[in-house]
């Protein structure tokens, strides 16, 4: 059946399972409508039919693929599809220009009716190489252009970073951190200061939520819903640190206004981050400090005037783009550009030049701030650095950003509408998770070369000593659900998964730097071989790590090669899930009717007798001793993560300060629980000083972890 096999050639698959183990098949409709948007017909047989002719008549005339990945040591040889005709004959011509700019150059004759393979050169360094083909036969001549991706063998390995020795860090939501000089929301000289009392108990990172840009209003404030992976949330900035400060006598005095005290005092004191609030008193600052840059700085030929110009060019053609992106939300008061005029929906239309013209202040506001925003982060990594971490600062990518947000708008032949990334169903929700995410593109992501996903693995490496890849099967398959359809009603749709990796590889050996592979859910059995082979670490999560009768594993069943934590944004805290506060909440918020709570209940009564159990048989406490503060339980877990092999030991910040609310209940609108914007209760500077919070570090490890 034509509609069967366009779907396989394009990935859909035929079935999968849930996390139960219940096996669910694809419907044609499915089929159809993931195929639709994809922008390929198949509303009928007929046109199935078509549409796969068309596939295999563009499959015959491509010469050469127009991207390829090989691992280094593998035999470099060009695939060529000559024409058809075995009369046709002439001469072949390679020319390989590598990224340095060295060429090779290699000729031949030819003779059609078949696949070619033409040698390249053997020693190709890592990198990404040019390879021009031109064949020849009289009068004729085809020619093809192919990106060769040459990648290592693997990732960068904890081994090889940290010397055979283990080591912990501190995982912190930014956006709650509390101190006495920032402006109601966590900002990047917390960060630095976070990184810097961390190396001081022995960590070797901090790691983040998503720094990604945000619009930073109404429901628009999830770090895993950003606007653009590609580029930061200007409300981290620290004004203060902003360097054109200095040289603006009239803007200090107006940030040291008894007003603008006040305000900023009632943003720090207020219990949830009020987004809309903070960025009308900050964008206001930075849109001054803005105005004092482009008089006083960036015509002048000094180094923050060539800093600048030097980020642009790095960044070009995508900062523009997406500072137009943020000047029209601004002008048009619409923050999804799908609610725009239509003549605004092409970023190359001529409507969209004109706009960007009549707001370019605007628009070189916007890439101003994304090069302030760049260099406060780089300036908390070097801190990091400098102060002995051996990692420094991890950082994490989202799976997705919105669909109505500036990556959805920049890159719309990559990013497809009419389908939302997901899940199959799973104990959250009965019918699938439905992220609201639109999934990249894989045929589009070939035929750009992937250059999007290199962008978006540099921008994440960026000031990054690790980096966490939010859902990494999604490198190997994602869960499709076509618009008006439930979850379950999904199919999943495969990816290039070497060729990803191998990039993954490339872009961690050149940034010297970790991957970690957030690998929990529904996991095919393939998935986890394939990260080790590639050097990622796996995330093994305490509240999941569980034998068959509902215990905790053991310290020694956890893999060297993973990071280990007692949860994650997703989950409660460890002092929420010892008094069972997300049992509660989520009867609040309507998930739990009053006999599930009850059935909750007894549950993690039970949980609390399992862990304790683990906790003794790993003599990290005494037998039979129940902790006898919040305090204690948290110190005794921590303790028992950094007893298991795991090489990277994650500590939540929130679980060191004892915090018992959640940042997130998963599957839950605003209008019942509003995720994102709790704040820690106590500050920076007193949660550093807390003699409880040091109870809770673990002492370093040394050795070689491996032979525990």
């Amino acid at each position: 059946m034509s509609l069967h096999e366009l779907a396989h050639r394009v990935g859909i698959h035929d079935d999968y399972f849930d996390v139960a183990g219940r096996r669910y098949f694809t419907s044609d409709d499915t089929r159809r409508a993931i195929l639709h948007a994809l922008k390929i017909d198949a509303s009928t047989d007929e046109a199935a039919h078509q549409s796969l002719e068309r596939m295999r008549e563009e499959e015959r005339a491509e010469l050469i693929a127009p991207v390829r990945v090989l691992e280094v040591g593998q035999s470099p040889r060009l695939e060529v599809r000559t024409p058809d005709d075995r009369d046709t004959a002439g001469p072949w011509r390679v020319e390989v220009e590598t990224e340095n700019g060295e060429r090779y150059v290699a000729e031949g004759p030819w003779r059609g009716g078949g696949a070619l393979e033409l040698p390249l050169p053997a020693d190709l360094p890592l990198g990404y190489h040019r390879v021009d083909l031109s064949l020849g036969a009289g009068s004729q001549e085809w020619r093809g252009e192919q990106t060769l991706i040459v990648v290592p063998p693997r990732c960068v390995t904890p081994a090889e970073l940290l010397d055979d020795t283990p080591a912990f860090g501190v995982i912190a939501n930014l956006y709650t951190m509390r101190s006495r000089s920032n402006w109601g929301i966590g900002d990047f000289s917390d960060l630095a200061s976070l990184a810097s009392w961390t190396a001081t108990v022995g960590g070797d990172f901090v790691g983040t939520n998503p720094l990604h840009a945000l619009v930073n209003r109404g429901g628009d404030i999830s770090p895993y819903s950003p606007v653009s992976r590609l580029f930061r949330n200007i409300a981290y900035i620290d004004p203060a640190h902003v360097p054109e400060l200095a040289d603006a006598p009239d803007v200090r005095a107006r940030l040291s206004a008894p007003e603008l005290l006040a305000e900023l005092d009632s943003l720090r004191e207020s219990p949830s981050v009020r987004y809309e609030q903070v960025m009308a008193v900050k964008g206001m600052a930075l849109d001054a400090l803005h105005r004092v840059f482009l008089e006083r700085v960036h015509n002048t030929g000094g180094e923050r005037a060539r800093e600048y110009e030097r980020y642009v060019a790095e960044h070009e053609p995508g900062l523009t783009r997406f500072a137009t992106w943020m000047a029209i939300a601004e002008h048009e008061r619409k923050w999804d550009w799908r609610a725009w005029r239509p003549e605004l929906h092409e970023p190359d239309s001529a409507a969209v030049a004109e706009l960007a013209f009549a707001c370019a202040h605007r628009v070189e506001f916007h890439r101003w701030a994304q090069f302030e925003a760049d260099r406060q982060l780089a300036n908390a990594s070097v801190g990091a650095r400098s102060s002995g971490m051996r990692i420094g600062l991890y950082q994490d990518l989202a799976i997705g950003s919105a669909p109505g947000g500036a990556d959805a708008w920049s890159f719309n032949d990559l990013l497809v509408s009419g389908v939302s990334a997901g899940a199959p169903p799973d104990p959250y929700s009965a019918t699938g998770q439905n992220w609201g995410l639109p999934p990249l593109n894989p045929l589009a992501l070939r035929r750009r070369r992937y250059r999007f996903f290199i962008d978006l693995i540099r921008s994440g490496f960026r000031h990054a000593g690790a980096l966490r890849i939010d859902h990494v099967m999604g490198l190997f398959r994602l869960f499709w659900i076509p618009d008006g359809m439930v979850g379950s009603q999904g199919a999943y749709v495969s990816y290039p998964a070497h060729d990803l990796l191998g990039i993954l590889a490339l872009e961690s050996v050149r940034h010297h730097a970790l991957v970690v592979g957030e690998d929990l859910g529904t996991v095919p059995e393939y998935v986890r071989p394939a990260l080790a082979k590639w050097g990622i670490l796996s995330s093994k999560v305490l509240y999941f790590e569980r034998e068959w009768d509902g215990g905790f594993r053991s310290a020694d069943q956890y893999p060297p090669l993973s990071l280990a934590t007692a949860n994650t944004h997703d989950m409660p805290t460890l002092s929420g899930f010892w008094a069972a506060r997300d049992v509660a909440l989520r009867r609040e918020v309507g998930q739990l009717s009053d006999d599930d709570e009850a059935r909750a209940l007894d549950e993690r009564d039970r949980d609390r007798g399992r862990l304790l159990r683990l906790l003794e048989a790993e003599r990290i406490l005494p037998q039979g001793s129940v902790p006898q503060s919040s305090a204690e339980l948290r110190a005794a877990v921590h303790g028992f993560l950094w007893s298991t092999p795991a090489q990277l030991v994650g500590l939540s910040l929130d679980d060191l300060a004892g915090e018992v609310e959640p940042v997130n209940i998963p599957g839950v609108g605003p209008d019942r629980f509003a995720s994102w914007t709790r704040k820690m209760r106590a500050d920076l500077e007193t949660i550093t000083t807390s003699e409880d919070v040091h109870i809770a570090v673990p002492r370093r490890r040394t050795g070689n972890v491996t032979g525990r």
